[in-house]
């Protein structure tokens, strides 16, 4: 079984949900305290293990290239005013992972996405993270997800119980059997109407997918 060595993390969405913080500023770039929300989603892939990412823009995203390029002048200017914990984190940024991207030219959703980087991805199972999603856990939950899929050599979607009063706002699994904190899948539903969702499981933004999945 091949190792879960690279991620994927779409980037493209016009961030209409966040509008107009948006407008000029791409929804991944917004700040947590004082990293923009992308970074989190990829010290997470770099704690799970994952050697090569792939983000997928489209346009007005350039931000998220710039903030893990080097920036050789707010380097200098930072050192020259002596303010070095400041200098670590621009540096930092620069330096997480090796990180490569691929423009999506227009927003044709999350599938079409993850399909822009086959090529990237080649013939290995690879970790997808959507790049507005945070999840605090003890363990990188993409960690979690990479145990299972060495357990099992399946596919694997990271899932989390919403109150059933909210099932409609998001993609929800129909379970079948349960081993432990895994469940097999019969189907997923999508946004299902209000009483009619099949559980209280609903997708979140982590997912392990084989190869397979491009056909």
């Amino acid at each position: 079984m091949k190792k879960v060595r690279k991620a994927i993390i779409p980037a493209a969405g016009l961030g209409t949900r966040f509008l107009p913080a948006t407008k000029a500023m791409p929804k991944e770039m917004l700040p947590i305290v004082d990293k923009p929300t992308i970074q989190y989603i990829v010290e997470e892939a770099i704690a799970s293990g994952i050697e090569d990412i792939i983000i997928v823009t489209g346009k007005g995203k350039r931000a998220i290239e710039d903030h893990f390029d080097n920036a050789p002048e707010l380097e200098q200017a930072l050192l020259e005013k002596k303010k070095y914990d400041l200098l670590e984190q621009v540096r930092h940024s620069a330096n997480l992972v090796d990180i490569h991207y691929i423009r999506q030219k227009s927003p044709k959703g999350l599938g079409h996405a993850v399909w822009c980087a086959r090529k990237f991805i080649g013939d290995e199972p690879f970790a997808v993270l959507l790049g507005d999603d945070i999840v605090q856990a003890e363990k990188p939950c993409l960690s979690q997800l990479i145990e299972q899929y060495e357990r099992t050599g399946c596919s694997v979607i990271g899932v989390q119980p919403v109150p059933d009063e909210e099932t409609h706002r998001y993609g929800i699994i129909e379970p079948l059997e349960r081993m432990g904190n895994l469940y097999q899948v019969k189907q997923f539903v999508e946004k299902p109407p209000r009483g009619t969702a099949p559980s209280n499981l609903a997708i979140m933004g982590r997912y392990i997918l084989t190869p397979e999945i491009f056909g």
